[in-house]
């Protein structure tokens, strides 16, 4: 069965960059992109002012996807174009979900104005509640994709969310020959750390390396010939964003824990912000029993 790569699109810079990367994606996997652009109806003043305005933007929409098909298309790779009414956030899931997706792709913000989704609120519900992974792009100016990826970062605690994360990116990190690098950041708190000291007691570094250790074996086992380790103390998104950057990474692979719950506020935000700075696309996965 081919791959499916769903993109919603409203044509703003951060959109335009996701489908050209997508593209990369959509080249080496033989996928067919579905194009979809949400005409946001779901403002009450949008009915106050009647059809008319909500023709135009469904015309707008058209024109978007139209010109994001003949890019594609350029490309060699099968399209598809969608534009529905709507609230952007419940139709993109849905979509998503009912078609089965095996991949979403989209900007990690969007316009503004009216008719113009803010596209950050649109993928922060996104990435929280699609079952397939959703990779998010900055705009060109912001960020500089890189495909094949060679160097694969996943973020890891351990924790269920991070486990699909890895097998996500060892997958990924197989494909494509690449170096996977683990990194395990620990919140600078005033009871984990001196103040005095940057150094992790000791028995804490040694329950994160076994986390390390036990992630880098799951690793080897799906195929990844290159695994490296490393623990940070800081800002969980400090510390990833650092470390993309300094370390030439392609792309980060993080888990979130979905729309619910203590753990959705803890590691969602953090993934929401990793997401909002990252100077490198980053693919999103859900726990299996977490959609």
């Amino acid at each position: 069965m081919s791959t499916r790569i769903l993109v919603p699109t409203d044509g703003s810079d951060p959109a335009t960059a996701a489908l050209e990367h997508v593209l990369d994606i959509a080249v080496d996997r033989e996928a067919t992109v579905h194009l979809l652009n949400v005409a946001d109806t779901k403002e009450p003043s949008l009915t106050r002012l009647g059809d008319d305005v909500v023709d135009t933007l469904e015309r707008e929409g058209n024109d978007i996807v139209s010109d994001a098909a003949a890019t594609a298309e350029d490309r060699g790779v099968s399209v598809v174009t969608t534009v529905v009414r709507g609230d952007p956030r419940q139709v993109i899931v849905e979509h998503a979900t009912a078609d089965e997706f095996d991949l979403v792709a989209m900007g990690a913000h969007g316009r503004r104005g009216l008719g113009e989704y803010v596209l950050g609120s649109v993928t922060d519900h996104v990435v929280n509640r699609s079952t397939a992974p959703v990779l998010t792009v900055r705009a060109a100016d912001e960020v500089s994709p890189t495909f094949p990826y060679t160097d694969v970062l996943v973020p890891t605690d351990g924790s269920d969310h991070a486990t699909a994360a890895l097998e996500l990116a060892s997958t990924v990190a197989e494909r494509h020959g690449a170096r996977l690098h683990l990194l395990s950041v620990v919140d600078e708190l005033p009871e984990v750390i001196d103040a005095g000291s940057a150094e992790l007691p000791e028995q804490l570094e040694e329950n994160v390396q076994t986390v390390l250790d036990d992630a880098a074996t799951t690793a080897t086992r799906a195929g990844v010939d290159d695994v490296t380790t490393t623990i940070a103390a800081g800002s969980v998104p400090r510390e990833v964003t650092t470390y993309a950057d300094e370390q030439g990474i392609d792309l980060v692979v993080m888990g979130t824990h979905g729309h619910t719950g203590l753990d959705r506020h803890l590691l969602g935000s953090f993934t929401e912000r990793v997401i909002r700075t990252s100077p490198v696309p980053v693919l999103t996965t859900q726990a299996q029993d977490d959609g």
